[in-house]
């Protein structure tokens, strides 16, 4: 099960998008779009195992960066300046509790029908 779902309001609490935020007083929060799971490949390009240490996030307008698409072909692409968010690491993001709507660790509960659901470790309140 994971930590950090699509869906999910996160807060930014390192990087540079959050460093520019706190010098401005501010704190940088946004809904994850996607998660992306990352994996150990061998030089073949076949995916070996799970590398959690790879996993990514991609966060409501935190590290935008801009693309330049040029035309390809007679495809119907957008062309030009496209700004985009990219991917940043999922440990640069805190869930931010849906109930005590502070920033927040995540534990998980086991219940007697084998199901798990996560849970605030400052309120403790199960989270969905």
């Amino acid at each position: 099960m994971e930590r950090i779902k699509k869906g999910d309001t996160v807060r930014v609490i390192a990087g540079g998008d959050a460093a520019a935020a706190r010098r401005q007083g501010k704190t940088l929060q946004g809904t994850v779009h996607r998660v992306v799971k990352g994996y150990r490949i061998d030089r073949r390009h076949r995916k070996l195992h799970r590398d959690y240490n790879k996993d990514r996030v991609v966060v409501q307008g935190v590290n935008l960066v801009i693309k330049h698409q040029r035309r390809t072909g007679n495809v119907r692409t957008q062309v030009g300046r496209i700004e985009r968010e990219a991917p940043i690491h999922i440990s640069n993001v805190m869930l931010v509790c849906p109930s005590c709507k502070e920033a927040t660790r995540i534990g998980f509960r086991a219940f007697e029908d084998g199901s798990k659901a996560r849970y605030c470790k400052k309120c403790n309140e199960t989270i969905e």
